[in-house]
Formats: structure tokens, C-alpha cells, sequence
């Protein structure tokens, strides 16, 4: 048996932390061989940060959710410079697609970041979702599948690692995994069909590595949650699908498998059962060295094979070498700025009915429904201070749930909703609303309810230059 287990078990582990800077845990983590750190818009990411961890740690596979849209960390106070893969998917040109993919690649180059946790390549086959949404291409697989590809050669152009999630697919549910253990209740034939294209598609593509989604679907494994399940991560992602690069884990303290067992525990079934790489989205210094112990423990006790542990190890340590042999077609897309392309995607993605347009100040409601908890920030839908940008004096309320309409005056009335296809009381406020003032324009952030009476602008995607493609149609 190895006398070095622990730093293989330091090895296959990437924790997220408090603070705008690396704490003296961490640091000393580094300097022994932790494998990965997970970086969330709380860290206040910069290059300083990044120069810090890799001071301690050279090779350290630095980690982040920049999807675009909703899920941004490196622009999560003013929304993001992409509109997100829904609109991607709605414009329907993978061309864009890599385009997007590249500018979102480059930007983690210049900072030096590993691995992009993107894209979502989850078919949004239930539009109750409440996790998916406007982060998945579409709902269909043919759909999903090109995208997926054309955003993974995009991240990877430019020197970048992706990661395509959450395998087998989060698309299906209607339970929330940050909260809950959500079921895909299909059959093995359907994920088949559809969940299952788009990863392959990905791997086609070349993608570095696949993110497991803590998801219990009866029809691979009635048992376990496919993070934990051998059957679903070793026999269907490795054997059937022929993926052998970096798999990690979706967050172990998601409620998902949290609720199942400890983290240490968690890591070590997740690790016997083919994962590589264990994604702690939060922990401390004791946490950390509670999750090493566990593993360690479980070799000496047999329990986690050391073979599967130093493959795991390996996988890590082979992600980071492709990236730092990248270094040359980092340092040639450094230039290559397409400051357009966002807000190009934005444009092109905007679905209208009807003809109203805005001439003065609005008062724009927002009735807003609860950003789902991969979102890590109140990042703003930015409708209000798009239009403020181009009519000044623009109002702004927000209307929670229960809430009540305010009394309208004379001025021109926006209702800003995200998600409305999932949300009745979302719909019912509108109409109350529309009741009051016909006229009122319905601006739609998220997966949209099918268009009523007047004028509705779909942006199928919460991002700054979503916003600002709204309010340029609206100001027309």
C-alpha cells in the first residue's frame, strides 16, 4: 500500500472557500497536493486571487461555473455578457454557439482559470424544471446535442477546459438537486434517445471532462444516485459512452446526497463508483481534512480500492497537463476580443408579439419568482437599468409573491416575470395586470408562457446584454 494516500486523497479533491483571498488552510492544502479549487462569485474572483493559489500550487486545477446567462461568477453583479444557452438554442446557430463559447473560454484564459463547469447539456424536457431552464439549449436532444458540441469546441479553442453536466442528464425533474434528491422517472429507452445524445456529443467533441448530476433514475440504478452509482458513472458513462477523461462531481453538499451521508462518506462512494474528482462547493479546514481522513480510511479498510483512487488522482493531474499544454493557444486568443457577439446573440435570440414600444419612462413591475440556487448571486435580470440607460427616469418596483399591483397612473407599464411557463400565480398577477392596463408590456426572463393579448418580448435568458437587447426593441 502506498505510503503517500493521503496526497493522492488531496489529490481528487476541489473545495470552494470564504473570502476574497486563499485562507492559510488553503494554502497549506496547496502546498501538500490538493488537486482543485472551486471558485464562486462570493471569492471576488481576479488574477491576484488566482496568482495566490497558484503560488501555492502550480498545477492545481482551478474550477468555475461560467455558463453565461444566469450562471455567471466573473459577472454576477451586473449580469452576464452572454445571454445563456436557451437563447443560443433559440437562435439555433452552432456557429454563434462557438463563438460564444471562445469569448467565454478567453475570459478564463486571461485570468488563468483550468476548467469551465459549462455547458449544461441537459435536455429541458419538463418545462416545470425548476433548476434547468433557460441553462439548457432546448428540449429536444438533436437540438441540445449540437450546441453542447459547438460550446465545448468554443471553451476548448481557446485553451480552456469544458465540462459538459449533469450527466445523465438534470433535464426531467422537477426537484431542485441543491434542495432534494430529484427522480428521472423514464425509462431506459427514452434516456437513451434523449439525455444521453448530447454527452455523447460531447465527448465526440473532445470535452476535457463530465460533471455527475446527484440524481436517483430508477431505470440505470433504483438504488443510488448516479454520482454514487458505479452502474451509471463506471459501466454507462465509461464503458458504453468511452469517456476517460476528468469526471467530477456535481456540489457534495447539495441536499441531493447530503442528506444521505456524510461528505467524507459521500466522497468515497462517489470515488469507488468512477468518479475522479470531488467538488465541495463550501467547506473549512476541518471539513477538508474530515473528507482526506475518510478516504484514506477507506482504502486501509478496503473499502475504496488504492488502484481507483490513484486512477482518480491521475485524471486530475492529466486535466491539469492538457491545460498547461495550452499555454501557446491561450496566449493567441488573448487578442482575439469579439465584444460583440454577446449582445449579437441577445438581439438574435429575442422572440416579440405584438407592437408597443415605449416613447417615455416607464414603470416597470417585477414580479419576480426565486432564482434557483446554482445561481450563487442575486444577479439582476437588468430590464429596469437597460431601460433606465435609454429613457432616464425609468421607475422600478418589485412585486414578491401575494403581493399587490401598485396603482397605475398614466405612465407606460413593463411587467418583468422569469419563468412564467412554471409560475400560475406569475400568470395570474400578469393578468390582473394586463386587466388594469391592456397596454402593459410583458417582458419574459426565463422559459415563457405562451404569448396572450398585447406585446410580449421573450429574451429566453437573464443577462445584461439580454436586458439591453429588450429595452433597445422596446425604444426602437
Amino acid at each position: 500500500m502506498s505510503g503517500d494516500l493521503y496526497r493522492l486523497a488531496r489529490t481528487v479533491l476541489h473545495p470552494g472557500f470564504e473570502g476574497t483571498s486563499a485562507p492559510d488552510w488553503l494554502r497549506r492544502a496547496l502546498g501538500e497536493g490538493l488537486g482543485g479549487v472551486v471558485l464562486f462569485a462570493r471569492n471576488a474572483i481576479g488574477a491576484g486571487l488566482i496568482r495566490e493559489l497558484r503560488a501555492e500550487n502550480p498545477d492545481v486545477v482551478i474550477a468555475i461555473d461560467e455558463e453565461g446567462g444566469t450562471v455567471t461568477r466573473l459577472e454576477a453583479e451586473d449580469g452576464s455578457s452572454f445571454p445563456g444557452n436557451r437563447a443560443l438554442g433559440v437562435v439555433d446557430d452552432v456557429r454563434l454557439t462557438e463563438r460564444v463559447g471562445r469569448q467565454i473560454g478567453r475570459m478564463l484564459a486571461d485570468l488563468d482559470i483550468t476548467l469551465d463547469y459549462a455547458p449544461s447539456a441537459d435536455v429541458n424536457a419538463d418545462p416545470a424544471n425548476p433548476v434547468i431552464g433557460v441553462r439548457s439549449f432546448g428540449p429536444t436532444a438533436e437540438l441540445v446535442s449540437r450546441h453542447t458540441a459547438a460550446y465545448v469546441r468554443g471553451v476548448q479553442g481557446a485553451g480552456v477546459a469544458a465540462c459538459a453536466k449533469h450527466f445523465p442528464g438534470h433535464g426531467d425533474t422537477v426537484t431542485d438537486s441543491h434542495l432534494a434528491l430529484p427522480t428521472v422517472h423514464a425509462s431506459r429507452e427514452l434516456i437513451q434517445e434523449r439525455d444521453l445524445p448530447p454527452f455523447r456529443a460531447a465527448i465526440e467533441a473532445g470535452v476535457r471532462s463530465i460533471m455527475s448530476g446527484h440524481l436517483l433514475v430508477p431505470a440505470l440504478d433504483p438504488s443510488l444516485p448516479a454520482t454514487l452509482s458505479r452502474t451509471v458513472m463506471t459501466e454507462l458513462l465509461r464503458g458504453e459512452l468511452g469517456f476517460d477523461g476528468m469526471l467530477v462531481t456535481d456540489a457534495i453538499e447539495m441536499r441531493a446526497v447530503a442528506a444521505m451521508f456524510p461528505p467524507g462518506e459521500i466522497a468515497v462512494r462517489a470515488l469507488d463508483a468512477g468518479v475522479d474528482a470531488i467538488c465541495a462547493g463550501l467547506i473549512d479546514e476541518d471539513g477538508l481534512r474530515a473528507i482526506v481522513e475518510a478516504i484514506v480510511a477507506a482504502v486501509r479498510e478496503g473499502r475504496l480500492a488504492e488502484d481507483r483512487l490513484a486512477q482518480a488522482a491521475a485524471r486530475v493531474r492529466e486535466l491539469s497537463s492538457w491545460y498547461a499544454g495550452q499555454a501557446e493557444l491561450r496566449a493567441k486568443v488573448h487578442g482575439d476580443v469579439d465584444d460583440e457577439v454577446g449582445l449579437d446573440a441577445a438581439r438574435r435570440a429575442l422572440t416579440t408579439t405584438g407592437t408597443g414600444r415605449l416613447e417615455r419612462p416607464p414603470l416597470v413591475v417585477e414580479v419576480n419568482t426565486r432564482l434557483n440556487r446554482a445561481i450563487d448571486a442575486d444577479t439582476p435580470t437588468g430590464v429596469s437599468a437597460a431601460l433606465t440607460a435609454l429613457l432616464p427616469g425609468t421607475a422600478r418596483m418589485r412585486l414578491e409573491q401575494d403581493g399587490e399591483l401598485p396603482p397605475f397612473d398614466d405612465r407606460p407599464v413593463v411587467l418583468v416575470v422569469h419563468d412564467a411557463a412554471r409560475h400560475p400565480w406569475v400568470r395570474e398577477t400578469v393578468a390582473r395586470a394586463q386587466a388594469a392596463r391592456p397596454d402593459a408590456i410583458v417582458v419574459d426572463t426565463g422559459v415563457p408562457a405562451p404569448a396572450g393579448s398585447g406585446t410580449h418580448v421573450h429574451t429566453h435568458g437573464v443577462s445584461r446584454v439580454s436586458a439591453q437587447a429588450a429595452a433597445e426593441w422596446l425604444v426602437r
